[in-house]
């Protein structure tokens, strides 16, 4: 009875966790963390990096996250997504999404220092829903990395 108990009490915890870990997020909550993502990549860069890869210290926050790409070759070095791990390593100019659109070209060129832009696109929400949804990113650059938060509509 009692371990019935439990089960059931942990079971309700799993599905409280689930529903909020993987709440929506604004456009205010992507700018705040774009903001956040800047501030500590000026303070440490590879250990930013490495968060934002492990989804740690506030890098995933329902389905908010940043990705980061090198200003030099346009390579993904970082993304919070566990949906889409495989962009490790791939240009961001090549990103297409699949109504056809190739807005990597976009991103890349929105990356500007001292600037926030916004580009639109379809993106895979983070979190156990794969589903490709309208997404707007916010993209600046700082370190000689393009970055970006994005929420979805």
């Amino acid at each position: 009875m009692f371990r019935n108990l439990v089960i059931g009490a942990l079971g309700a915890v799993a599905v409280l966790f689930s529903t909020t870990v993987f709440a929506q997020g604004t456009a205010a909550d992507a700018r705040a963390m774009l903001e956040r993502t800047v501030a500590a990549i000026k303070a440490d860069k590879a250990k930013t990096l490495d968060q934002i890869n492990k989804g740690e210290s506030g890098f995933l926050v329902g389905d908010l996250y940043p990705f980061c790409f090198n200003l030099s070759d346009g390579m993904i070095v970082a993304i919070g997504n566990p949906n889409v791990k495989q962009l490790l390593g791939v240009d961001s100019r090549m990103l297409k999404d699949p109504t056809g659109k190739v807005y990597g070209p976009e991103l890349y060129a929105a990356a500007k220092e001292g600037q926030v832009n916004e580009v639109g696109y379809m993106s895979p929400k983070a979190g156990a829903d794969k589903t490709w949804v309208p997404k707007v990113s916010f993209v600046t650059a700082i370190a000689g990395l393009g970055c970006g938060v994005g929420y979805y509509k």
